[in-house]
């Protein structure tokens, strides 16, 4: 069933995993294409070490496996930096933005690429002057 899914183009991710019934020999049998690791081990990232030894294991096997890695619940910027520091390909939660509906999403989305191309712009108009002046 999952590889008639996948044929159909649909990336498969496993919820939840590092708590329950996910394991690691799970992951290397079916066709996932993610992980997404469990906010119980994101929560107090920052205050735990044994946390980040545990996310930090999850990241490596799943790279290992070709998989890509999301962190559920992130909400500090501390969280975000540790998780960039052991390479976590994805990351949602309230740090990025909190739950909204679609037609909200939509506006601000668009509201952030104008910023974005606006400032690209700024930048563009501001390299071109400065060669313009030598």
């Amino acid at each position: 069933m999952f590889n008639t899914i996948k044929k159909m183009g649909i990336t498969i991710s496993i919820d939840d995993f590092g708590t329950g019934y996910s394991s690691i020999s799970n992951i290397s049998r079916l066709p996932v294409d993610k992980i997404k690791i469990d906010r119980s081990l994101i929560i107090n990232l920052e205050k735990e070490y044994t946390n980040i030894m545990i996310v930090e294991a999850i990241i490596n096997t799943g790279h290992s496996l070709n998989l890509k890695i999301v962190a559920e619940r992130i909400e500090t910027e501390e969280q975000l930096r540790i998780l960039k520091e052991l390479e976590c390909d994805f990351i949602q939660g309230y740090l990025i933005g909190k739950p909204m509906e679609a037609a909200d999403f939509n506006t601000s989305l668009l509201i952030h690429i104008a910023k974005k191309f606006t400032m690209m712009n700024i930048k563009k108009m501001y390299i071109n002057l400065k060669e313009y002046q030598q």
